[in-house]
């Protein structure tokens, strides 16, 4: 048995995709794990914007979001932002499993949803990039924290064009009316899963959509939070 299980490990050894050194079954080895710039208890609760001494922040105050709270596993910055872009369009989908497992960790204490909303892709953006990485990120929270998927409860009907370079305004007017939903959300507490979160346009007027149409309650779970652009 000891055999095999050595045999197994050897099988299935790689090196760490950020130093290079060897980390045995996982993408990352120890010291980088721990060196991932993970968010801090000063966020905002509502937005998850950093630097706000984890009250509300003035944003939220001024201009309350559909959504009812935020959280982040980590900060966009490096390497973070090196391994999403590796994931969105190099199609390393291995490193969905370990976002998804740093997304599950960072929100087990956090108020538990129904179910759990993949950020839906237009089908044009879905046969382009192949696969859609909120909801491989997604599956992995979902069954780590045993709740269930609901991936069909929304859609996107209108294909945005990207958010980078816009301002927030723009951010805003470009996603009005992008989503659609069932009326199976009625009551129900959602947590929408993406990627990266900017100016959280694009999950606000998701949010807005689900909350018409009768849902509860909606949290926001992101591996990483990006510093808004004014």
């Amino acid at each position: 048995m000891n055999n095999r299980l050595k045999f197994m490990r050897w099988l299935f050894e790689q090196d760490c995709v950020l130093c290079g050194a060897a980390s045995g079954t996982h993408l990352l080895c120890p010291a980088c794990h721990a060196g991932l710039p993970r968010t801090t208890a000063g966020a905002c609760p509502r937005c998850a914007a950093p630097g706000s001494d984890g009250r509300v922040c003035g944003t939220c105050l001024q201009h309350p979001p559909a959504f009812d709270r935020a959280h982040a596993a980590l900060d966009y910055m490096f390497p973070v932002d090196k391994l999403i872009q590796a994931l969105k369009y190099r199609h390393q989908l291995a490193l969905a499993r370990l976002f998804g497992a740093l997304l599950a960790h960072a929100v087990h204490a956090q108020p538990r949803p129904d179910c759990l909303l993949p950020m839906p892709l237009h089908p044009a953006r879905l046969r382009e990039r192949g696969f859609n990485q909120a909801h491989e990120i997604a599956k992995v929270s979902a069954q780590r924290l045993r709740l269930p998927l609901a991936p069909h409860l929304a859609t996107r009907i209108i294909n945005t064009g990207s958010q980078a370079k816009l301002a927030l305004e723009a951010r805003k007017r470009n996603v009005t009316g992008a989503f659609a939903c069932e009326d199976a959300v009625r009551g129900r507490h959602i947590a929408l899963v993406d990627d990266v979160m900017t100016s959280g346009a694009t999950l606000d007027a998701l949010a807005k959509t689900l909350k018409q149409a009768g849902a509860r309650e909606i949290s926001i779970w992101v591996v990483a939070r990006a510093a808004p652009h004014k």
